[in-house]
Parts: structure tokens; sequence; C-alpha cells
């Protein structure tokens, strides 16, 4: 079978499609003939490498990804061949505290697919049914493997870590992005008020059109007084950050009193400075967030069944020109997702 693979770390050249054997599927697993992976930044994250995120080389890439099943191990009784399904990506351990009370994510075995495990970018992956979910029947495979990852990510975020109202002012940093177009429209489902911001034009116009009541350029100088204005200037009760270095003295600054700070990445930069004094004065959260519980997860898919969330493919591109594929969500191109297909 062929798949998406990296040996070393480094630049898009070491992305690999190569031949390897096909997994072979044992009695409490389903092997899935993938049709469609969604890629994240967690995939340029991977193959660059970063040193607070050890991967054992080398890696099948990919978290996000929905197809057909093929084969089915003789213990497995609630799925069938011909069963379209989605990918779960979350793994974890099942016996530890967190896992029997419905935290999974909080497991200390806790992992991801293509992360520090073989991903599903390939033709063919075998996995534990409890990382499948039975595929909505008014999506394409495309559109099921845009939305996993980032939807439990950004819900995870916002509905259970900061615990989010319908009468929030949020203000969402890169509302084109997967995750920040996700939570864009889960704040919408909920009711709540929503800032984006976007890199130019076209992509503050897609931000409104999925949601956002208010989107401001944040390569405009003047962007953060922009939204100081829109709150009546007295800030914002949620930051939905994942900038990391960049955004984050903007992001203390614009929070009001008691507000929230939930952050579930750092793609420009871990090491941030934090004021205690402004900290307790304003009594501000900061919450840390990764990927969500087996429940938040069906909460999403349930969601994602009734149309409540949509998917937002922006390109289509034959996994065999994945370094494409990694350019061009490198560079920041897209609005939506960007998904390969073998």
């Amino acid at each position: 079978m062929k798949a998406v693979r990296i040996c070393e770390h480094g630049g898009i050249d070491k992305l690999l499609y190569v031949d390897l054997p096909k997994p072979v599927c044992t009695s409490g697993k389903v092997k899935i003939e993938i049709k469609a992976s969604a890629l994240n930044h967690l995939d340029i994250w991977v193959r660059i490498g970063l040193p607070r995120l050890p991967v054992h080389l080398p890696i099948i890439l990919g978290s996000d990804g929905s197809g057909t099943i093929v084969e089915v191990g003789s213990s497995v009784n609630n799925y069938h061949i011909g069963d379209n399904v989605v990918i779960q990506p979350g793994i974890c351990c099942g016996k530890c505290r967190h896992c029997t009370n419905g935290k999974e994510n909080y497991c200390l075995e806790y992992s991801i697919l293509g992360e520090n495990i073989n991903g599903i970018q390939a033709e063919y992956v075998v996995l534990d049914p409890i990382n499948i979910y039975t595929m909505p029947d008014q999506l394409t495979y495309e559109e099921s493997a845009s939305m996993t990852l980032v939807f439990i990510t950004a819900y995870q975020m916002l509905i259970k870590r900061a615990k989010l109202h319908s009468d929030d002012i949020v203000l969402i940093y890169g509302g084109t992005s997967g995750v920040g177009s996700a939570a864009i429209q889960i704040c919408k489902e909920l009711g709540a008020e929503v800032i984006a911001t976007a890199g130019n034009d076209d992509k503050c116009e897609y931000s409104k059109n999925i949601g956002a009541h208010h989107v401001v350029n944040h390569n405009h100088n003047n962007w953060l007084n922009e939204v100081i204005n829109i709150t009546g200037k007295r800030g914002v009760d949620v930051v939905f950050e994942h900038i990391g270095f960049s955004t984050w003295e903007q992001s203390q600054r614009i929070l009001s009193k008691g507000g929230r700070i939930v952050t579930c990445g750092a793609t420009t930069g871990p090491d941030v400075n934090i004021n205690l004094a402004h900290l307790f004065m304003k009594q501000h959260t900061i919450l840390g967030s990764t990927m969500a519980s087996i429940p938040a997860f069906k909460e999403v898919m349930d969601k994602i069944e009734k149309g409540k969330y949509i998917p937002m493919v922006d390109k289509v591109i034959p996994m065999e020109d994945i370094r494409d594929a990694h350019e061009y969500l490198q560079n920041r191109q897209q609005m939506g997702k960007v998904v390969v297909v073998p």
C-alpha cells in the first residue's frame, strides 16, 4: 500500500509517498480503506520536529480521516464490512482513572494518531473500534475527514474548558484556520458574540460568512484598538488562543475582568511572559487544552450529524502530492481545511 511517511525531520523534501506492507487486522480491530485525510498544523510540527514533541521515526503522518471498513476482527460486533466511518484520533490506555471517568485526553499515556504513533495518511489502517465513528450520511468522505480533530479541539476548549456562555464575547485568532473556523461555528451555535481575526480581505469575508459577527485584520497596526472599540472598551470574555508568542501580550491586554484565555497550541512559539499582578488584579484565568474526551467527541459528532456544524473543505489534493499540500498549509493560503486523497 501507499503511505505518507517521514524518516527524518526537516522541510517538505522529507515527506515520502512510499510503498509499505498492508497492516494486519487482529481480533479486536477493524481494517479501514482510507478515502480521505485532512491536514492539520500538527502534521507540519511533526514533520519539522520540535524539542518538546518527541516523535518515534519513521512515522506515517495524519490524524484526521474517513473511509470504509474492509475487514472486522472476530471479537468486534458493532461494526461491519462496508460501513463508512470517520477517525477519532486520540489514543488512551482505557484503564486509568481518567479513562474510566470519561476524561481520556487526561490519560498519562494519551497520544494522537500521526503524532507519536503511526497515523492514517495511508491506503489502509487498522484501528481499535474506539477510534472510529459512523460517518454522517449527508457528508462526503472529504467533508467528513475535514472535521474531527479541529472540532473536538475547539469544542473542548470553548465548551468544556472555558465554559462558554451565550452572553460572552469571544476573540478567535485566525478565523480561516481549521481550528478557528470550527471555533466560530461552535460560538455561533451557542449564541456567543464572535470577533475573529484574519490576514486579508478575502479571509475577513470568509470568517463573516461562517458566523463571525466582527472581523479585524491582524496585519493592521490598530487591530487591537478595533477590538477594544467593538467591545465598548470593556474587553472580551474569552480569548481563543493557538498562536502563542506573537499574540500572548495582546491576549492578556484585551481580556475583561474575570476573562479566560484558553489555548491549545503555540504556532509562533511557546515561551511567553505572564504578569502575575495583572493576572490576579483582573482575576483572569489561563486554561490549557488538548484534544477532547470520548464523550466530547460523541457530542461533536451528534452536532455534525444534525447539521449544526458544517465542513470547511478548501482544497482536495492527491495524496501523492503531499509536499504541495504541506506547502499550501504552511504558507497559510487556506480558508478551511486541506484534504488529501489516496
